[in-house]
């Protein structure tokens, strides 16, 4: 199953001060704990001032963020077309593979980033939104639905498989990436029994869901058809106030 080689986001130019700002924050993720990185050092590494640093990101999150969207795109820009006719998950195993291509030049700052989130909860939920975020496009990018409550469940739970594979890729050595395959195997085949059992609970549930949608859209429209009923009372009580009575008209 071969795959195409992936650029290294490291050596891709600096187009903008947005990326100069990620750059420097994954160099200095690389040499000092999280914790320990501030929002003035990123701006000294990057070359720019607090303002504009203020200016292009809200905080060293955000900043992080930034770079999880460039790994998307990166892998996206790098999809197989000779893919297409496989199996979803041989094309799954093909995505995530290709996505640790792509992060394994900075794999030191995010083994030091994985510690610090590892003992900070409110960090870890926040990431969360932003993994799940790619793991819906990394679903497109293989060809599997990602939308409504059965594709965000199968983006959280490809979130959660991610995080376990990060983990293993974080302590391979291999550089054939032995140990990482294997994990992304498994996940994805533990992936594919529960989602058949998320599905066959959607699917029960179909019937629960439209019966709920009519019975808002009902609501709606008892709402719609008072909001006017009262418009309609008001708009006769306005003009009954302006209309002169007869013994004032005489």
């Amino acid at each position: 199953m071969a795959r195409k080689p992936q650029s290294d986001l490291q050596s891709e130019p600096q187009a903008d001060p947005r990326r100069a700002a990620v750059e420097a924050l994954l160099a200095l993720a690389a040499e000092r704990p999280w914790g320990e990185i501030g929002l003035a050092d990123i701006a000294e590494k990057a070359d720019l001032s607090l303002s504009q640093l203020r200016g292009l990101f809200p905080s060293k999150g955000a900043i992080l963020a930034a770079y999880s969207r460039q790994v998307d795109q990166a892998v996206l820009d790098g999809i197989d077309e000779t893919m297409a006719e496989e199996p979803a998950r041989e094309r799954l195993f093909d995505v995530l593979m290709r996505r640790i291509d792509v992060l394994s030049p900075r794999k030191a700052a995010i083994r030091e980033i994985s510690k610090a989130f590892a003992l900070d909860p409110l960090a870890l939920a926040a990431w969360n939104r932003v993994a799940t975020n790619s793991m819906q496009w990394m679903l497109v990018a293989a060809g599997i639905g990602a939308e409504g409550p059965l594709g965000a469940l199968r983006a959280q739970g490809l979130a959660l498989a991610w995080s376990r594979i990060v983990r293993v890729w974080l302590r391979d050595e291999d550089e054939g990436s032995a140990l990482t395959m294997k994990e992304v195997d498994r996940q994805l085949r533990s992936g594919e029994r529960w989602m058949e059992r998320a599905d066959d609970l959607c699917q029960m549930f179909t019937p629960l869901r439209r019966m709920a949608e009519r019975s808002h859209r009902r609501r709606s429209r008892m709402r719609e058809r008072l909001r006017e009923r009262f418009h309609d009372f008001a708009d006769t009580r306005r003009r009954g106030r302006d209309e002169p009575d007869d013994a004032e008209a005489i």
